[in-house]
C-alpha cells in the first residue's frame, strides 16, 4: 500500500496500461492514505470512495487503456464543478450544491481515464492567506501540521505531498498553486491562460485565473497538461494559443531577480534564492536582470478587486452576515473603483506585459522565488508584515507571484533543494507564452542535475 501511494502518476498509469497493478489497487491503496492521514491534515472537503471503486472496476474491466491516466487517481480542487459530487466553493452557502455537468477540465481528465477520489480543501471562494473554512478547517502542512499549506489550492498540494494522490488539480489567480507548492515542496504548473480552457467563465477575456495542477514531479504535470489543453470555441483565449515553442539548445541564459524590484520578499527567502541562484549557475549563464514592474502592486490591487466585486457584489448585498471576513474584505475593496481607475490599470498591465517581452529577447527564462515568506502558524489569518515592515494590504505578500498572474506568462514551480532541518521553498520559472514545453524540459534537468524534486514530509 505505502509504495504504491509514493508512485508518481506517469508511472501508475504506464502500470496498469501493462496489467501489472489494477486501477482498483491504486484507488484503495489512496483511500487508505486519506484515512490514515486525513483526519490531521484535513487535505479533502469530500472523498467519493464508491464512486472511485466502481470507476476503478470499469477500468479494470476494460479492453484497452481508455487514456494516458487509465485508472490513476487524481483529485480536484472544490472551487471547480465536478457533476453529481459536492462541489462547495469552500463557502457554507454552497455545502448541498451539487452541479450537474464536469467542468471542462474536470470532464477532460475523466476522458483521459483519471479516476477522481474527492475535491480539496480552499479558502471561501478561494480568498484567503490560509487555506481554511466553515466546513472542514484549515488544511496543515505535512511538514509542520502547526503551519499553513498556503492559500487558494493548499488542500491540492497536501494531498499529493502526503501521498493521498499522485495529482491534483489547482487554480491561480495571484499564486495560488505555487504558494502552496512552495510550502509543501511539491511542483506546479501555472499554464499559458486559455491552454486549459474555461468556457463557462463569465468574462471570457479575463486572463488572471488559470487552472493548475501540482504533483511530486514535472512529467506528471506534462501528463496532464497535455489531456487537459487544447482549444474550446467558447474561450476566446484558448483560440490560436498554440504558438511557436522550439527547444533549447546550447547552455541555458537565465534572468533572476528576488522581487520583481517592488516585491516585498522576507530576507530567510532571499537568502535561499540566492543559494538557489548559485545553485542554476552550475547548469546555465545566469544573470540578475528584471522587467520594469514599476507600478505592478497597485496594477494588480486594481484589476483584482473590481473582478471580485463584479463577481461576487451580490452575495455581499444579500448574505453578507454568511460570509468569511477575508471574503468581504475582497468584495468591499473592488466596490469605489471607477472605469477609469480599471482602464488606467490595463493600461499600466500593458506596459508591464512589454517590459517582460523585452526581457525574453535576450534570455530563455526568468526565475524568481515561488512565496515571498516561508509558512507560517494557521491561526494567523493574514500576512500583515514582511521582517517587521507593514504590509498596506492583505494580498501584497503575494507581489512575488500575482505579477506574472498580471502578464499571463507560463510557470513551472520547483522545490529547490534544501537541507535537512530547512522548510521547503520553490522558485518560479517562467517562459514566453505558450512555451510550456520549455519549461517541462528544462524543470526536467534541474531535477536531474540540481535535485530539484520533491523530499518526502516526515508524517
Amino acid at each position: 500500500m505505502t509504495s504504491i501511494c509514493e508512485l508518481s502518476a506517469t508511472t501508475l498509469a504506464r502500470a496498469i496500461a501493462k496489467g501489472e497493478l489494477s486501477s482498483r489497487d491504486a484507488v484503495e491503496a489512496h483511500l487508505a492514505r486519506i484515512a490514515d492521514r486525513d483526519t490531521q491534515l484535513a487535505a479533502f472537503v469530500t472523498v467519493d470512495a464508491e464512486s472511485a471503486r466502481r470507476a476503478a472496476e470499469i477500468c479494470d474491466g476494460a479492453s484497452a487503456p481508455v487514456g494516458p491516466l487509465h485508472g490513476v487517481p487524481v483529485a480536484i480542487k472544490d472551487l471547480t464543478d465536478t457533476a453529481g459530487l459536492a462541489t462547495t466553493y469552500g463557502s457554507v452557502l454552497f455545502r448541498d450544491h451539487v452541479p450537474r455537468e464536469d467542468d471542462l477540465v474536470v470532464a477532460r481528465l475523466r476522458r483521459a481515464g483519471a479516476i477522481i477520489l474527492g475535491k480539496t480543501n480552499t479558502p471561501e471562494f478561494g480568498f484567503g492567506a490560509v487555506c481554511t473554512n466553515r466546513l472542514r478547517g484549515s488544511t496543515r502542512n505535512p511538514f509542520d501540521p502547526a503551519l499553513t499549506s498556503g492559500g487558494s489550492s493548499g488542500g491540492s498540494a497536501v494531498a499529493v505531498a502526503a501521498g493521498m494522490v499522485p495529482l491534483a488539480h489547482g487554480t491561480d489567480f495571484g499564486g495560488s498553486v505555487r504558494t502552496p507548492a512552495s510550502f509543501c515542496d511539491v511542483a506546479s504548473i501555472r499554464p499559458t491562460p486559455g491552454r486549459i480552457p474555461s468556457p463557462r467563465r463569465p468574462l471570457g477575456w479575463d486572463m488572471l485565473a488559470t487552472h493548475g495542477f501540482l504533483a511530486r514531479g514535472v512529467d506528471d504535470l506534462e501528463l496532464a497538461l497535455s489531456v487537459c489543453g487544447g482549444g474550446d470555441a467558447n474561450d476566446p483565449l484558448s483560440i490560436g494559443i498554440a504558438g511557436e515553442d522550439p527547444p533549447l539548445t546550447g547552455r541555458p541564459r537565465i534572468a533572476v531577480t528576488p522581487d520583481f524590484g517592488v516585491a516585498p520578499v522576507s530576507r530567510e527567502v532571499r537568502a535561499r534564492f540566492t543559494a538557489a541562484c548559485d545553485m542554476l549557475a552550475g547548469v546555465a549563464a545566469v544573470v540578475p536582470s528584471s522587467p520594469d514592474c514599476s507600478g505592478a502592486i497597485e496594477t494588480f490591487r486594481t484589476l483584482r478587486a473590481t473582478h471580485i466585486a463584479n463577481s461576487y457584489g451580490e452575495l455581499l448585498r444579500t448574505r453578507r452576515a454568511e460570509l468569511t471576513p477575508t471574503v468581504i474584505w475582497n468584495i468591499e475593496a473592488g466596490a469605489k473603483l471607477s472605469a477609469e481607475d480599471y482602464l488606467n490599470a490595463e493600461r499600466r498591465r500593458t506596459s508591464i506585459y512589454r517590459s517582460f517581452r523585452e526581457l525574453f529577447t535576450c534570455t530563455d527564462f526568468l526565475v524568481a522565488p515561488a512565496a515571498s515568506v516561508f509558512p507560517w502558524p494557521n491561526e494567523i489569518s493574514d500576512v500583515a508584515a514582511i521582517d517587521g515592515v507593514g504590509l498596506e494590504t492583505p494580498i501584497d505578500y503575494l507581489a512575488v507571484t500575482f505579477i506574472v498572474s498580471l502578464v499571463g506568462f507560463p510557470v513551472l514551480t520547483l522545490p529547490a533543494r534544501r537541507g535537512k532541518n530547512e522548510l521547503p521553498f520553490g522558485i518560479q520559472i517562467i517562459a514566453p507564452p505558450a512555451c510550456e514545453s520549455r519549461l517541462f524540459a528544462f524543470g526536467r534537468a534541474l531535477d536531474n542535475e540540481l535535485g530539484f524534486s520533491h523530499r518526502r514530509p516526515p508524517l
